[in-house]
């Protein structure tokens, strides 16, 4: 098989699992089906408890890093390369992290960083994002179909709203720590980069680097969504507020809407 064809079908097959939620893989899917052991990865089928997850767990199947609800042979340990598909780019930030770390003094402003990473990776991984990174007082993570299913964006702006509200937005008391969320879409590169010491789940490109400069610009309790985003959800939003940014890199202004938390779909 030449270089060429193999990189092929590798691209195929990242492509499969990212947009399909599968690897192509009927027949492993099939006899892992007949593994007793829920829960189960989204991806492949294989069993995660039970008599059959551990089996699984002994020859190295277990459930990812990156999204628990998938395992590592759908995520890291996924061949080197990937496929670019449309993808959802959230991030989140602490607002203000250096006056709170001045504040609160290095152990107690550590445990409030924790107690946020917790908080958010749950919501993300219940809401089948894929969390990419935890960077200072920053997470970032990814939605594609394949994980998040066709209603993808709409799911992640959903979990969006749920973070905040989480964290305290758009209740009667006063929010517990100050974060604003930024989330853009678009083609993107998604899959393992790195060599064969270190490998990394991620995902690369123009959308990662828009929604990084859509963050910067919310405020704590703010989510901005992309109008590109906005445009291709299968469910509408109420309450949007329309904003122009200038964002560095792009020589046009990049179109977001700021979504009330308290808000309701339309």
């Amino acid at each position: 098989m030449s270089d060429e064809l193999h990189s092929n079908l590798q691209t195929e097959q990242w492509r499969k699992l990212l947009c399909d939620g599968h690897l192509g893989r009927k027949y492993v899917t099939h006899i892992m089906r007949l593994l007793p052991g829920p829960p189960r990865c989204k991806g492949c089928n294989n069993p995660f408890g039970g008599i059959g997850g551990a089996l699984c767990r002994s020859i190295g199947m277990v459930p990812s890093k990156k999204n628990p609800r998938l395992c590592t042979l759908c995520c890291e340990k996924m061949p080197l390369g990937g496929a670019e598909v449309e993808v959802v780019i959230l991030f989140a930030d602490v607002r203000g992290s250096t006056e709170l770390a001045e504040r609160l003094g290095p152990e107690k402003f550590a445990a409030t960083l924790n107690r946020f990473y917790n908080t958010a990776t749950d919501i993300l991984i219940r809401h089948d994002a894929t969390v990419d990174k935890l960077i200072g007082d920053e997470v970032m993570a990814f939605f594609v179909p394949g994980f998040a299913g066709p209603n993808f964006r709409n799911v992640a702006i959903d979990c969006a709203i749920t973070l905040l509200r989480t964290l305290g937005y758009g209740g009667k008391e006063e929010p517990w720590l100050p974060v604003g969320i930024g989330i853009d879409s678009g083609i993107a590169f998604v899959g393992n980069v790195g060599n064969d010491h270190y490998l990394d789940f991620t995902a690369l490109g123009d959308p990662v680097n828009t929604a990084a400069r859509i963050q910067a610009a919310a405020g704590p309790g703010q989510l901005l969504v992309s109008a590109r985003t906005l445009s291709r959800t299968h469910i509408p939003y109420s309450g949007l507020i329309p904003q122009s940014l200038t964002v560095k890199g792009k020589k046009e202004t990049v179109e977001v809407y700021a979504l009330p938390i308290t808000q309701t779909r339309g």
